[in-house]
This record gives C-alpha cells, sequence and structure tokens, in this order.
C-alpha cells in the first residue's frame, strides 16, 4: 500500500440513479463518518501494538540484537492488512492520513521507538520516551567493554535538511512500500539502520539521524549481523606526566626502595629517578586528594574523592591501603562514611602504625580514627566547619592527634571511643587567618606554620605556644620538613624561600627556589642532603639548600586540551589553558622545550615535515612555532572564538583551522613552511567544528560538528561536496573524527553525543582508540564499523579524556586529561 492512497466514491452509491442528489450525499458523508471512525479505532489499535512490541523488544534486548523477530513483523502485516482492507471498502470522500511514518529518503521504518502516530485528530505527537542511561565505569586497569549500545531517541521533527550533509536522509526520491525494508539491529539500548540500497549506516544520537556512508566495495557484503573482533593488541600504562601539587599537600615522599611516591588524577606514581622507572598504583577510580606512608615505610594509605563505579553508580569517598612493593590493595576502608572526599589522612608511629586517622570534606570536616587492618572504626567526631590542612598523631602519644586549618590548632585525645579537645591559645601572638602546616620536633614539641609567615612551637602536652619565629618567612609558610638529625626545613609560598633551621631554632641556610617553578607546596627528605620540593606550578624539584634546583616531574597547571605527536620523531607535544606549550621526548620523558604564550592554547597540529607546529588558542588567534628552536614563526587571527582543530594536510601545502563559530578557515602553506595565505572559508556547518580529516590526495576535507553533523569539502574552492559518491571511496589520511563509518562501532549504550570527545586510528591503520568524558581510554580494532564493537578499557584519568594520539611508529599511545592536567603514556602491546 501507498503512503497516501486516493479514495473515490463507491460504485453501489453511483448506481443507486433513482435516489434524489441529496440523499444520495447524505448517505454518503453517513457512510464516510463511519467508516473514518472505524479507521481511527484500527490506527489506535495499531499505535497499542506498535507500543507493546517495543516494550516486548526493550525488555528482552539480549534476544532479539538481529532486529524484529518473525512474529512480530506478521503482526505489523496483518495489522496494515486490516488497515488496506478496511481503507479499500470504505473509500471515503476525504483522503486519509499516512499509517505508518517514514523517514526522510521515503523508506518505511519497521520500528519506530521514539517516533510519531496520527491522533486522531489528525496531527503527529510523540508517543513514547527515551529512556536514560548510565555509562559503565571501572575501577580495574583493563576491561572488556562493548561499546555502541545504545538506542536512537527516534528522528526529531525539527531536523534541518541538508543536502551532502550525513545527517540528513540520502536522497528524496521515495521507494514504494513493496521494496525491502533496511535491516534493523538493535544493540542493547541503541538502534542502527543499514540501506543496503544506498549503501549508508544509519545511528542516532539525542534523537538525530546521523547517516554514514560506507565504500563502494562494501555495499554488497556489509552486514550489521557481523560480529566485531577485538583488537589484537593491548595498552600498558607505561609513563605519567604531572604532579598535583596545585591544590594539595603533603603528599611527597621518598621510599626504600628509593622510589619517589605521588600522586595525579586517579594513579599513585612510583618514580624511581635514578633507574627513570615507573610503577602505577591504579586501584582508584577517581582523584586522589591524600596520601600517607606507614612507618615500615612499605604500607601506603591513599583517600580519593567521589568516584563512579564499575556499574556506573555514584561510589563514596574511601581510604585505600596497599603494598608498594606488590601494589596489591591491603584493605580499603571508610566507604560510606566519609563525604565527598577524604582530604587528610596520617598513620600512627608509637604503636607501630597500628591506627590511622582521617578527615572528610564533609561540611564538618569529622575527623575519624581506625584499626585500619581490622576495618574497624575506632571513633570519629566533628572536627571543624571550616578547612582543615594537616592532621597527624603525635610522635610518641598514640592517643593524641593534632589538626589545623583555618584560625585554629586543636589537639585531640581520643580515649574510649571518646573525644576531648584542646584549642591552641595565641594568647599574646596573633591570630593567624590560616594556620597551614605543621610537624613535630623530637622532644614531642608541635611546630606549625601560619599565613603571617611565622614559625610556632607548642610545647609538648600543652597548647600554648612555647617559642615564636616571627616573620620567618615573607607571607604563608606552606610546609614544613623535620629531618632526621633534628634540623628543621621551612617552605614559603610568596616567597618562594627554603629556610632550616637548627635545633634551637636559629637559621642556617636559605635558598629561592626559581620564579618558573612556583611556590612550594610541600618538602620532603631525601636522600643524603638532597630535599624533595613539590611546588603549586605542578613541578616536583630535586634540591640542595646550596641552591641547586632538578626539575624530575612537571606537568600543566590548568585544563589541558592539546595534542599532536611528532611525525617522525619519539615526540609529542601538548598545550593547554595555561599557555603553555611543551614537547615532550617520549623516550626520556622529560621536556625538550616549553614556552610560554599570550593566550590560553587549545589545540595543536605538526607539519607533515615536523619542522613547525600550529597552536590554536580561544581567542581566535594561532601561531606557527619552530620545532626546533620554539621560535615564532607567524601569527594569525580568524574570528574571536576557540580554535579546536589545527590540521596540516598530508604534503603540507595546506592548513584547515576548525573554529567555534562554525567555519573551517583554509590556508595555503610555503616557503618551507614559513608563509601561510588564506585561501578563504568553508562555511555551512549550524554549530562549532569538532573535527577535521584530509584526504590521502589532499583533494577532500571531512568535518564532525557540535551538532552531530558529517559534511565533505572541497579545501582549494573552500565548497561543500554536495555528492556523496564523489567522497563515498575517499582514503583518509587519518581518523580523527568522532563520527563517520569507520569508527561508528565505538560510541558506547546511552551515549549523548558529547560522550567521545576523541578518536585517533594507529598509522598501521589496525587499531583505533578512544578518549571519553569518564576518564577512560579505549582501544579497537580498526576499522570499528560494527554496532557491537569490542574492545579494552583503561583507567588512570579522573576527567574527562580530551585527546589521543598514537606515536608515528604505533608503539605508544599518549591521552590527556581534562581537569585532571595528566598526561598519559601508554605502551602498545
Amino acid at each position: 500500500m501507498s503512503d497516501c492512497e486516493g479514495l473515490t466514491l463507491d460504485d453501489s452509491a453511483s448506481a443507486a440513479g433513482s435516489m434524489e442528489v441529496t440523499d444520495r450525499i447524505a448517505s454518503l458523508e453517513q457512510r464516510v463518518q463511519m467508516q473514518e471512525d472505524e479507521i481511527q479505532l484500527l490506527k489506535s489499535a495499531l499505535a497499542d501494538v506498535v507500543r507493546r512490541l517495543n516494550v516486548s523488544e526493550e525488555q528482552h534486548a539480549l534476544l532479539n540484537r538481529k532486529g524484529p523477530t518473525k512474529d512480530q513483523a506478521a503482526c505489523r502485516r496483518t495489522e496494515a492488512d486490516k488497515q488496506g482492507r478496511n481503507s479499500k471498502a470504505a473509500r471515503p470522500l476525504v483522503p486519509a492520513l499516512p499509517l505508518r511514518p517514514t523517514i526522510n529518503n521515503g523508506t518505511v521504518l519497521p520500528k519506530k521507538p521514539s517516533g510519531s502516530l496520527p491522533s486522531p485528530s489528525g496531527t503527529r505527537k510523540d508517543v513514547s520516551a527515551a529512556t536514560k542511561s548510565t555509562v559503565k565505569r571501572s575501577n580495574s586497569s583493563e576491561r572488556m567493554c562493548s561499546a555502541a549500545r545504545r538506542e536512537s531517541f527516534g528522528e526529531s521533527k525539527g531536523n534541518r535538511t541538508r543536502t551532502g550533509s550525513t545527517s540528513s536522509g540520502s536522497s528524496g526520491k521515495k521507494t514504494s512500500e513493496g521494496k525491502s525494508k533496511d535491516p534493523l539491529y538493535n544493540a542493547g539500548k541503541r538502534r542502527v539502520i543499514h540501506c543496503k540500497e544506498e549503501g549508508y549506516v544509519k545511528m542516532f544520537l539525542r534523537g538525530r539521524p546521523i547517516t554514514m556512508y560506507m565504500p563502494q566495495e562494501l555495499r554488497d557484503t556489509y552486514s550489521l549481523e557481523d560480529k566485531a573482533e577485538l583488537p589484537t593488541k593491548k595498552l600498558k600504562l607505561d609513563w605519567v606526566y604531572g604532579y598535583r601539587g596545585r591544590d594539595c599537600r603533603c603528599n611527597l615522599y621518598l621510599l626504600p626502595t628509593g622510589e619517589i611516591v605521588y600522586f595525579i588524577a586517579s594513579v599513585v606514581v612510583l618514580y624511581n629517578v635514578e633507574e627513570q622507572l615507573q610503577r602505577h598504583y591504579t586501584g582508584h577510580n577517581d582523584d586522589v586528594k591524600c596520601l600517607a606512608v606507614h612507618p615500615d615505610r612499605i604500607t601506603i594509605a591513599t583517600g580519593q574523592v567521589t568516584g563512579i563505579t564499575k556499574d556506573g553508580n555514584q561510589a563514596a569517598p574511601h581510604v585505600r591501603i596497599w603494598d608498594s612493593v606488590s601494589l596489591n590493595t591491603l584493605h580499603t576502608i571508610g566507604t560510606g562514611f566519609f563525604d565527598r572526599s577524604v582530604s587528610c589522612i596520617a598513620f600512627s608511629k608509637s604503636n607501630g602504625g597500628s591506627t590511622l586517622c582521617a578527615v572528610d570534606d564533609s561540611n564538618d570536616h569529622v575527623l575519624s580514627v581506625w584499626d585500619w587492618q581490622k576495618v574497624e572504626r575506632l571513633g570519629d567526631i566533628k572536627c571543624s566547619n571550616e578547612p582543615i590542612f594537616a592532621a597527624d598523631f603525635h610522635p610518641t602519644e598514640t592517643n593524641i592527634i593534632v589538626t589545623c586549618g583555618k584560625s585554629h590548632i586543636y589537639f585531640w585525645t581520643l580515649e574510649g571511643g571518646s573525644f576531648t579537645k584542646k584549642q591552641g591559645l595565641f594568647e599574646k601572638h596573633e591570630k593567624p587567618k590560616f594556620v597551614l602546616c605543621s610537624t613535630f620536633a623530637e622532644n614531642g614539641d608541635s611546630i606549625t606554620g601560619d599565613s603571617s609567615g611565622n614559625i610556632l612551637i607548642w610545647g609538648k602536652g600543652t597548647n600554648r605556644i612555647s617559642y615564636a619565629i616571627a616573620g620567618a618567612h615573607e607571607g604563608g609558610i606552606f610546609a614544613v620538613c623535620m629531618l632526621r638529625n633534628g634540623t628543621l626545613v621551612t617552605g614559603g609560598g610568596k616567597d618562594r624561600k627554603l629556610i632550616s633551621w637548627d635545633r634551637y631554632y636559629h637559621k642556617m641556610q636559605e635558598t629561592e627556589v626559581p620564579e618558573q617553578f612556583g611556590p612550594v607546596r610541600t618538602v620532603a627528605e631525601g636522600r643524603g642532603d638532597v630535599l624533595l620540593v613539590g611546588t603549586t606550578r605542578n613541578f616536583i624539584l630535586q634540591c640542595t639548600l646550596s641552591g641547586d634546583f632538578h626539575p624530575i616531574t612537571q606537568g600543566h597547571t590548568d585544563e589541558l586540551w592539546g595534542l599532536s605527536t611528532h611525525p617522525t620523531e619519539q615526540q609529542f607535544l601538548t598545550c593547554g589553558h595555561d599557555k603553555h606549550v611543551t614537547l615532550w621526548d617520549a623516550v626520556g620523558h622529560q621536556p625538550i622545550w616549553s614556552k610560554i604564550i599570550e593566550d590560553p592554547a587549545q589545540s595543536a597540529g605538526f607539519h607533515p615535515s615536523g619542522c613547525v607546529v600550529a597552536i590554536g588558542t580561544q581567542t581566535g588567534r594561532w601561531l606557527v612555532l619552530d620545532t626546533e628552536t620554539k621560535d615564532l614563526v607567524t601569527v594569525h587571527t580568524d574570528g574571536n572564538e576557540q580554535l579546536s582543530v589545527m590540521r596540516y594536510s598530508p604534503e603540507g601545502n595546506y592548513l584547515a583551522i576548525g573554529s567555534h563559530d562554525n567555519y573551517i578557515y583554509i590556508y595555503t602553506v610555503s616557503e618551507n613552511s614559513r608563509k601561510y595565505s588564506r585561501i578563504g572559508k568553508c562555511s555551512g556547518h549550524s554549530s562549532f567544528i569538532t573535527h577535521l580529516d584530509w584526504s590521502l590526495d589532499s583533494q577532500y576535507l571531512i568535518s564532525n560538528s557540535g551538532d552531530y553533523e558529517i559534511l565533505y569539502w572541497t579545501p582549494s574552492a573552500c565548497k561543500q561536496v554536495v555528492s556523496v559518491e564523489n567522497v563515498r571511496d575517499v582514503q583518509w589520511a587519518s581518523y580523527t573524527c568522532t563520527l563517520g563509518f569507520h569508527v561508528f562501532g565505538v560510541w558506547p549504550e546511552g551515549s549523548d553525543g558529547t560522550d567521545i570527545n576523541a578518536v585517533c586510528r594507529s598509522n598501521d591503520k589496525k587499531l583505533l582508540s578512544t578518549g571519553d568524558d569518564f576518564g577512560k581510554v579505549h582501544l579497537f580494532a580498526c576499522p570499528c564499523s560494527q554496532a557491537r564493537a569490542l574492545g579494552y578499557m583503561y583507567v588512570g584519568h579522573s576527567s574527562h579524556v580530551t585527546s589521543v594520539s598514537f606515536l608515528h611508529d604505533d608503539s605508544q599511545l599518549v591521552s590527556t586529561g581534562g581537569k585532571d592536567m595528566s598526561i598519559m603514556q601508554w605502551k602498545v602491546i
């Protein structure tokens, strides 16, 4: 039956010649009304059948992955036949509405979970709502995952039709209902349509259809029912760049193995500087905020913020206690007790470290004490309504704990599960705004540093000041460290000074941390006379009080987005909102050079020769730097919004720039990559540009946008390609677009279109990696053009993964975290 069938007068009515014309008309109108009522009842029944089928298929999704069953199809055909026979018998005077909705190329949809059906009044309305689903997260370092399982929300009535856009239909030509229907694959909660005649696959993101055209050679052989293979390689975390010193304290220690332990994102790093080796504890599923080392100097405790479980549910903050040799988790404590995050932890010292104290980040900043081996809470109490910066056990009194924070220092005594508190009395001394750090002297005195730059010594067993060094630093004292020989070392914030004091608190030595490293955040004792210093600019320094500073770890200090790997060397470049551009040695794991630019950086791209690199900023300005000397080659400005993509053509003669102003700017590149001349801009997207890829011959460009559009371009003329047949068989130099036939299998169940931030194909074209909004790096086989694609999932980042990229020889994969500001290097094994 056609979509709309014309209806004529009943032959029996025309044969009644003896009746008056008016009587005949009245009789016909009455019969038409009766038939229309019956039609509406049938339509309602059909809508109910479709609704019931949808419910049934959702409940049995795993059993119905190959589409509608024969019984369901027969049921639909039966209803359609009834509808057709009824309308033919009735032949009313007015035309009937289409009984089945169609997509914009005229192909009949076998089912429409969130589509529209005619209402009795003749209008269309939604008959079902999309079901919100959560994305699974895992706390294991490697987990097999099945991607691309989501159900579309149906086609939106307001969708815009654009010629050549793969987010709309491929053709305006109508096809008859007698032709074969498109195979429909229900992968979990995701609907995917394969149109063999037109040679495309269509999936849906937020109700918007995304049409992706396959190469000509696959049109006859491709099937949605084929199973995707697992990738032949896996990833192993090899190196983590960065350190969280900007907002965390007391998070840097030296272990007996010679390893330095610290954290960034959800990874705790054990770094042997001499051997240039890293090991990683990856038991956490979100940001690590605090760290403590047991008196045995082997057992370590780390606390984290509220995270996400492998089931996608919210995971309460907790403390994990683990072995630094085997990296095995020994105990997990505080799950369900702590609120928001764990901000301070410390092991006891005088009783062999059998107890652990912790302060959470709730409104009351609850202090709790635990027998960590029995996973038993011994007591807890509201500590303060203000932030707590440090908590520690007294070195000789097992039941005494000292906490400090805003305008206070408290001395707590735990007896029989109950706490008693003594508040420190400043008396004649000016009360500081913040007591920032604390430690203990050999004789048991407490030593604090405050925001006024004073060092205060509190007599053992008292809550009074026994000695004070006023103005020891200009500005706040961020760190105090008691060395094994009884020397006290203090670290300043504003003045960036490291000062050593003898047993009688006389100044011994003084040195200043260079400005580029930033204020001191924490100080720890190293080997010999070496100190380990963490700074607020996320550097870890090895230094001596004689003024020798050597950075061993550094990272970005603001959100990180830009990443590009060198085309021929084992190097990669990162840039972020901190205005820092850094070129890294992927073998030596150290920066080759770093440069500060005027604007926050958003994107980067190497020229194929590797001699220059282009940097896009958030202001519309972009610049080109010499890779060897980091000198500025040229500066240009296109628009006033952020530039999300900088992509050179394969032979290096063009540069394409994707902007948030919805345009793609095209430049010619000449004079050894030193001269840039603008050809024009590609206009056609209705949302900001997210990704770009060039064809191997540089003749075509493919782009994705924020509204899930896929468009093709002839960059030399800045014209949109309106015929899909011209680009169906194009070989692409790279796959970084998140939408396309070769990559659509990476999209997981429940995706809203923004969950996957980055895609990268390996240079041997066998692997495909993605970075998502949930801190996960995924690895798939390439191409990934099956809706039930299987892959591996890796954890480490605690924020959205903003970019992934393989090194030129595919030996390593580099990923960047947005808010966690970390860079992770994964070995391909």
